[in-house]
């Protein structure tokens, strides 16, 4: 063989890697994508981040849940259930009422008053192009406010 038929052969060789790493990365996005617009599919989608207000709370009765926005831009998403018997609560100027059994908890979802004796649960959020998900199939259940509970934009 000459050297001209080895440069010939390592040249292709190149070239045919090359390719099939670019086809391969074509098809990992295209994968990558189509299963995260999945994923959102399945959250509920709660709006643009920008258009919630800090230190403001959101009724989503549809979502099952109230959008906490705290005053450092942090949210949680709080379900409507109360702990103690899975009543309904309302959101007041500090936080939330039971009207079954009178608990009551703070803007964090934290008991201020029995018979409620843990936080509301939480569902775990997600930002994503500038929208807020919420994933409403997933409640976690929690003793207190913790500050790692908080999503930011």
């Amino acid at each position: 063989m000459s050297d001209k038929e080895n440069r010939r052969s390592f040249i292709k060789k190149i070239v045919i890697g090359v390719a099939t790493f670019e086809i391969g990365y074509l098809v990992y996005g295209a994968l990558q994508s189509n299963s995260s617009s999945k994923s959102d599919k399945a959250l509920f989608t709660a709006g643009k981040a920008s258009v919630f207000q800090k230190g403001k709370m959101y009724p989503f009765n549809s979502g099952k849940f109230y959008l906490s926005v705290l005053e450092d831009g942090g949210m949680l998403a709080l379900s409507i259930k109360c702990t103690h018997l899975g009543c309904m609560i309302e959101a007041n100027s500090n936080g939330f009422d039971c009207p079954c059994h009178a608990s009551a908890f703070d803007k964090f979802g934290e008991v201020l008053s029995p018979p409620a004796t843990r936080a509301l649960d939480i569902f775990p959020i997600k930002i994503s192009r500038g929208q807020v998900f919420v994933d409403t199939n997933k409640p976690i259940k929690r003793k207190s406010y913790e500050k790692s509970q908080l999503t930011y934009v």
